[in-house]
């Protein structure tokens, strides 16, 4: 499936090592002295929860949710279906809201909203990838490794077709003119 002639480097390990290392300074910062709910989104968002949560100083716990908008396609559908959701109770709990990339933000902004509806002292987003010019819907997201343009990537947990998410450097697919 990954043949390096139809993608480019976007981001290397190292690279996004850093990024995620200035994320987890900046949370364990405003988070000190708190416990936190780290809430994963399956399945793209799993390694980079992996390499965040060991950079995390605070008291945290990991909870998971999958969510579905895109199917098989490369394009998000606009409908959300939740495919596991949450085991915890989250009132009167910080949660961080844990994410790979977004995009139109429908997705995401449908769960934010689920999330707080439950009343937890407080809800925060903190995404690798952000893909500003393509949002739809206003999506508060407090900590951001990098803003990206729009381009399909794949790699460090995102996929194409369910592949390529092992690859450790992101990249992005070229598209035939």
């Amino acid at each position: 499936m990954f043949d390096n002639r139809n993608f480019t480097k976007y981001l290397s390990a190292h690279e996004i090592e850093g990024s995620v290392q200035q994320l987890a300074e900046r949370i364990n910062k405003d988070y000190e002295g708190k416990e936190v709910l780290l809430v994963c989104i399956l399945k793209g968002a799993i390694l980079f929860l992996s390499d965040l949560i060991r950079h995390l100083k605070v008291d945290c716990r990991v909870e998971f949710v999958r969510l579905s908008s895109y199917g098989k396609g490369r394009e998000s559908s606009g409908t959300v279906t939740i495919i596991k959701d949450i085991q915890t109770d989250i009132r009167d709990k910080h949660l961080l809201i844990v994410e790979e990339i977004i995009d139109s933000g429908r997705t995401l902004r449908f769960f934010y909203e689920r999330l707080k509806s439950a009343q937890p002292a407080s809800v925060e987003i903190v995404t690798l990838l952000d893909k500003t010019n393509k949002r739809v819907v206003d999506v508060p997201v407090k900590y951001v490794g990098r803003e990206t343009s729009d381009q399909f990537l794949v790699g460090y947990g995102l996929d194409l077709e369910e592949k390529c998410r092992n690859l450790k450097d992101i990249y992005y697919l070229k598209y035939p003119n």
